[in-house]
C-alpha cells in the first residue's frame, strides 16, 4: 500500500492559516516560526502539486482547490482527533461499547435525552441498543447479551434499581361498539372484541402481562403498530399513557370506561448484566438513565429539578 505524501501536522498547518486568518497568527497559535509555517505550506503545495493560497497583499487566502482539499482533511483532522480520545478512553479503562436493551414501554423522549447527555461525556463510546417486550429484557441479561438493560423484572442473581412507573391505559377508537354502550364496561365486555396485544421478544420463557381476557387478539412486535391499529379501530389495548397522550387529545383515541382496570401501572427497572465488573462507561450510562428517569417524574409533579440531579 502506498504512503501518504502528506501529513496531519501539515494540514493542521492550513487549517490553523485559514482560522487564525494569515501566516502570522497561525505561527503564533501553534507555537511555531513564521518561517517553519511558510516551509510546511510550501513543501505540501510542492508534494501535491496544487497551489493552496493566494497571496491579496498580505492576506492569505485559499484557492477553490485548497478549499475542497481543506474540506476533506479537515474529516481527517476530526478521525485522528477521535482517534486519539478512543486510545485515552481505553486506556483509562473506558469500554469501546455499552450494550443496552430497552423495554418498548419507556418514553422515547426519556431515553433520547439521555443518550444525548451520555454521548456529550462519551463521544467515543459504542452504545448498542436494543428494543425488547416483557421477557426480552431478561432473557437479554440471563444469557449476558448486555451490560445494562431496562425491563419489567430484576432477574434473580442481579441487581437493579426502580426506574419510572409506566401509566397504561385501555382505549380504543371513539366508534369502536365498546364506546357504543353506553355505561361502565366489565370484562365480559371486553372478551368479544378483538384485543391487540404484544409479542414476548423472549423466546426462553415468553409471558402474558395485563389483562388477556379476550379470545379474539391481534399480535404485533412493536408499540407503533398497537397504536396504529387501535386508533384505526382495528381493537382495543392498554397502550403507555405516553404513547397515546396525542391521539387522545386529538380523539382519534378514548379511554375506555371500566369499571376497574382501566388504568394498570408497570414499573421499569433498570439492571445491571454483571454490577460488579462494570465499567465506568457503563455506570456513567446506568447514572444518566436514573438522573434522566428523576427529572421524568419531577416534571411529571411539578416538582423543580434538585440541583443534584445532573450527574456531569
Amino acid at each position: 500500500m502506498n504512503m501518504p505524501r502528506t501529513t496531519l501536522e501539515q494540514w493542521r498547518v492550513v487549517q490553523a492559516i485559514v482560522e487564525h486568518g494569515g501566516f502570522a497568527p497561525a505561527a503564533e497559535a501553534l507555537h511555531r516560526s513564521q518561517s517553519s509555517i511558510s516551509y510546511m505550506v510550501a513543501r505540501l503545495q510542492e508534494q501535491l502539486g496544487v497551489e493552496l493560497f493566494s497571496m491579496e497583499g498580505r492576506k492569505a487566502r485559499l484557492t477553490e482547490n485548497g478549499a475542497a482539499l481543506l474540506a476533506r482533511a479537515n474529516e481527517l483532522l476530526g478521525d485522528a482527533w477521535r482517534l486519539e480520545q478512543l486510545a485515552d478512553h481505553l486506556q483509562r479503562g473506558w469500554e469501546a461499547e455499552v450494550r443496552l436493551a430497552v423495554d418498548a414501554a419507556l418514553p422515547s423522549a426519556l431515553l433520547l435525552s439521555a443518550l444525548t447527555e451520555f454521548a456529550r461525556f462519551a463521544p467515543q463510546t459504542r452504545v448498542h441498543l436494543t428494543e425488547v417486550v416483557l421477557s426480552g429484557a431478561d432473557q437479554a441479561l440471563l444469557e449476558r447479551q448486555v451490560d445494562l438493560a431496562i425491563g419489567t423484572r430484576i432477574p434473580t442473581g442481579h441487581f437493579g434499581e426502580r426506574l419510572l412507573d409506566i401509566p397504561f391505559v385501555a382505549v380504543a377508537h371513539p366508534d369502536h361498539p365498546l364506546h357504543k354502550a353506553g355505561r361502565e364496561l366489565a370484562a365480559e365486555d371486553l372478551g368479544r372484541e378483538m384485543q391487540v396485544v404484544l409479542r414476548d421478544s423472549g423466546r426462553a420463557n415468553p409471558r402474558d402481562d395485563g389483562w388477556l381476557g379476550a379470545t379474539l387478539r391481534w399480535t404485533v412486535s412493536n408499540m407503533d403498530s398497537m397504536l396504529r391499529l387501535v386508533a384505526g379501530g382495528l381493537g382495543f389495548a392498554w397502550l403507555p399513557d405516553h404513547l397515546a397522550a396525542d391521539a387522545l387529545r386529538a380523539g382519534t383515541l378514548r379511554p375506555l370506561p371500566l369499571r376497574e382496570g382501566g388504568v394498570r401501572h408497570v414499573t421499569l427497572y433498570l439492571v445491571h448484566s454483571q454490577a460488579e465488573v462494570a465499567g465506568p462507561a457503563t455506570r456513567r450510562l446506568a447514572d444518566v438513565l436514573l438522573h434522566a428517569a428523576e427529572r421524568a417524574r419531577q416534571a411529571a409533579s411539578g416538582t423543580p429539578p434538585h440541583p443534584s440531579a445532573d450527574p456531569i
